[in-house]
């Protein structure tokens, strides 16, 4: 991701402000795909200023707005973040996609199969409660 924003590899660049920029993605999911990047090296979530992340995140609703305008086939908007290897990042410059969604356009999450049970609510509140501690 640095080399992109430094200029030493080739870039379709669709928004840049001193904090981060808004670049086309070499592999989309659909045409329109749009990355949102830090302009600081930060690899994950941990290392992000909360003024970068609150503008990555503007950003990318300015983006979703222009994708629904119509200059793409778009029905839907999907963001993705991933944080850490865990949750399946693989280049580690925080990036979020932002990209266009159409009914029956082969993309999908898959979810486990214990998704469809619903969780206990004494179990929910004492999760809440130890993360709310952690803020």
């Amino acid at each position: 991701m640095c080399k992109l924003l430094s200029g030493r590899l080739e870039v379709s660049m669709v928004f840049q402000d001193d904090c981060c920029s808004a670049l086309m993605d070499i592999q989309p999911v659909n045409p329109g795909h749009v990355l949102v990047v830090p302009n600081r090296h930060a690899p994950d979530l941990a290392s992000l200023k909360a003024e970068e992340g609150a503008q990555i995140f503007r950003v990318a609703h300015r983006l979703a707005a222009a994708l629904r305008s119509g200059v793409v086939r778009c029905e839907g908007v999907n963001f993705f973040l991933a944080d850490g290897e865990a949750a399946g990042q693989e280049v580690f410059h925080v990036h979020l996609h932002v990209f266009p969604r159409y009914f029956r356009d082969g993309f999908r999450l898959v979810l486990p199969p214990t998704y469809s049970q619903k969780s206990n609510r004494k179990e929910l509140d004492a999760l809440a409660e130890k993360i709310r501690s952690a803020l």
